[in-house]
């Protein structure tokens, strides 16, 4: 709410608030320290995967957890799949920075945090 807060890195709001040593989203309940954001503002124009390396496009990525397709007809995707030839997305659609094509499932969007580089 203040002008001299930072703009939630999850969902750029601007609605960030102090509690205690973390800054606060009330938008999207991101939570994040005000030192971590002073430390590398560049870094959020990176988008890494679920141990922090750092994703390109045509990269190479293996699923680390099991994941429900919505709409799928009760389809998942099983931990240890392997997507080739990632395009990372310029503006995340719900979370989603991830556009590929998953063997057996079609085009689908993922979210970095559940993907590991291979």
């Amino acid at each position: 709410m203040s002008d001299s807060l930072p703009a939630c890195p999850e969902c750029a709001e601007n609605y960030t608030y102090e509690q205690g040593a973390l800054l606060v989203c009330p938008m999207c309940g991101h939570e994040w320290s005000a030192e971590a954001n002073d430390a590398a503002p560049a870094a959020d124009a990176q988008v890494r995967d679920a141990v922090g390396n750092v994703l390109a496009d045509g990269d190479t990525v293996t699923i680390v957890k099991d994941l429900k397709i919505s709409g799928g007809g009760g389809s998942s995707l099983k931990v240890g799949t392997k997507v080739k030839g990632i395009r990372l997305l310029a503006e995340p659609v719900n979370g989603h920075d991830i556009d590929a094509t998953v063997p057996g499932c079609g085009r689908l969007q993922l979210k970095s945090s559940v993907v590991k580089k291979a």
